[in-house]
């Protein structure tokens, strides 16, 4: 058994004090990773079912052979390691605005950093994905206005739930058409959100896409004893 509670480190960020603590669960008898921004829990690898659905979700709906895919959102990694899993996966630009969480992976702090960052279709790309869509450049510095075939984000706790006030605009329609801009036809657009389905995004997406359907996943919930659930929407260009 490991330490009942351990931080492994700590850092100051323009949006806060961010950590990454490992704890033991004596309930689950099982290790946890957490990362918080001050006091508020971003991320845990107890919850983990709705992230990889996003990437099994959003690749499912892509007709493609082969793929080049973003996710916007390192986090733990957990959306990144299920993309990986599909073998028309040719490359995967992994976008996270926080330096810290990039070196955490690299560095091996969490489960699945060693083997995401060994995976050679990998690459970690320390920018805001937010800005990245905006500039119309894109998400490869090296190929500036590439195209992919799928783009899988994990940011915000909700189109609505924002972690800053700038990121509400990319889920209004404009916002998206930029997006869209980026994908190949027939393009995919997959996006996580702790909210149940709201029909304003699911508009929204309307707008854009040919097709867009919200998802309810579930998982058991712990601490509960009962089911909780995210909604991951999937939106599929023309």
């Amino acid at each position: 058994m490991s330490a009942r509670f351990e931080e492994l480190d700590w850092r100051e960020t323009p949006i806060g004090l961010i950590s990454l603590r490992r704890r033991w669960d004596r309930s689950l008898g099982r290790e946890v990773h957490e990362i918080k921004l001050d006091d508020e829990f971003l991320m845990s690898d107890l919850f983990t079912v709705a992230e990889v659905e996003l990437a099994r979700l959003g690749l499912a709906a892509s007709s493609a052979a082969e793929l080049d895919v973003v996710v916007g959102g390192l986090g733990l990694g957990y959306t990144a390691h299920a993309a990986l899993e599909d073998p028309r996966v040719r490359s995967l630009h992994v976008v996270e605005s926080l330096s810290e969480v990039i070196e955490w992976h690299r560095r091996a702090l969490l489960p699945l950093g060693a083997e995401l960052t060994a995976d050679s279709r990998t690459r970690l790309v320390h920018g805001d994905f937010f800005a990245m869509v905006d500039s119309g450049a894109g998400f490869d510095v090296e190929r500036p206005r590439r195209r992919f075939h799928a783009v899988l984000l994990d940011i915000d706790h909700s189109p609505r739930h924002v972690l800053d006030p700038s990121h509400a605009g990319f889920y209004e329609v404009e916002g998206l058409r930029r997006l869209a801009s980026q994908l190949h036809p027939g393009g995919v657009f997959a996006l996580w959100s702790d909210d149940p389905p709201q029909e304003e995004v699911t508009a929204a997406l309307d707008e854009v896409f040919a097709t867009a359907r919200s998802h309810v996943v579930t998982f058991d919930n712990p601490y509960t004893g009962g089911r909780s659930g995210n909604t991951v929407y999937t939106a599929v260009l023309e």
